[in-house]
């Protein structure tokens, strides 16, 4: 009787206990939800892993200044540069999972960066939440004037007749362009040197110096200096034309068949952001993206606006992680 009355006494005391921790529970949730209605009740901030001019540079401030006009509180961009977007990645990686800290990432920082370094202060998967993908775009080869190649058959001609002697420029070691360039030299079978900037425009302003001789680059930040002549446009990377540019071939047709590589942009926050939060970004972010002046803007730098759900965006970034790798692994750059 006595062990009954035990029994009954401590299923009563672990029925409160599991009644408490739902309450808790529901409690939190409850808090959660309210917490991302609310969402902004002060500025947020937009980190960008690379400096003015960057692809991630010019993605964010028309974005950012479309999203303080929808929250009502200012979305300041916040250019973190260094050690090929990983110090800004981390950044973001370390910051409070409030929605207060997001990353314009790339596949740079959030796919490529997984298998060109040994080690990486953050976890390109599980240390961040998806919430949009942005855009997609294509890089540009491009060299300077005094070189002596008017196509890109030429330039891998030009670049066996003198093994190490020209060099190229990124903005930085595990940037795209840094992983492009290290691809044309494997499928080309060339020797052009690697040299990293802090940053793809001062890539540019040494490239238009002539201080190196040919960039894998972003359209958007060199497009100014080919229509002057400062510099000459031999390919795109994209496996199609450029609609920017539809004089350009493609490398792939122009003397290196098989040969392409695209950059996409999407934004993140740091892992453990409530799932409410997560879906209200998107949301809102999606809904500026979808701006058809925001649209023509960015198409006139070769810039293509691609959103989607969270959900479909982590899965392309696990299947552009794989991708990468292989492409790494096949070219055998290494940026540690």
């Amino acid at each position: 009787m006595n062990g009954w009355k035990t029994h009954v006494g401590m299923a009563g005391r672990l029925s409160r206990r599991a009644f408490l921790a739902a309450w808790i529970l529901a409690g939190c949730s409850f808090v959660s939800s309210s917490w991302a209605q609310d969402f902004p009740t002060r500025p947020v901030r937009l980190v960008t892993p690379f400096p003015a001019a960057s692809i991630t540079d010019i993605l964010a401030r028309p974005i950012a200044q479309r999203l303080s006009e929808v929250w009502k509180q200012p979305v300041v961009v916040d250019n973190r540069v260094g050690a090929g977007g990983i110090v800004g990645a981390s950044a973001v990686a370390s910051a409070p999972p409030d929605g207060y800290t997001l990353l314009v990432g790339s596949n740079g920082t959030n796919a490529i960066n997984a298998s060109l370094y040994s080690r990486l202060p953050y976890d390109a998967i599980k240390s961040f939440v998806p919430i949009t993908q942005v855009s997609t775009s294509n890089l540009v080869l491009v060299v300077h004037p005094s070189v002596e190649a008017n196509s890109v058959s030429e330039l891998i001609a030009l670049a066996k007749s003198k093994p190490g002697q020209l060099s190229f420029g990124s903005g930085g070691s595990g940037t795209t362009p840094h992983l492009a360039g290290e691809l044309f030299n494997a499928m080309a079978g060339v020797q052009v040197l690697h040299v990293p900037y802090n940053g793809s425009p001062q890539s540019v302003l040494d490239l238009v110096a002539g201080r190196i001789q040919v960039i894998f680059a972003n359209s958007a930040s060199v497009l100014p200096q080919v229509r002057s002549g400062k510099l000459r446009v031999l390919g795109v990377t994209s496996p199609q034309r450029d609609p920017a540019l539809p004089e350009v071939p493609t490398i792939a047709e122009a003397g290196l068949p098989g040969f392409a590589v695209e950059v996409w942009t999407g934004i993140f926050a740091p892992a453990g952001t409530p799932p409410q939060l997560v879906d209200k970004l998107s949301q809102q972010i999606r809904a500026v993206l979808a701006n058809e002046d925001l649209i023509r803007e960015f198409g006139k730098v070769g810039i293509t606006v691609k959103s989607s759900t969270p959900q479909v965006f982590a899965a392309y970034v696990q299947e552009e992680t794989v991708k990468w790798a292989k492409v790494v692994k096949a070219s055998g750059a290494k940026a540690d």
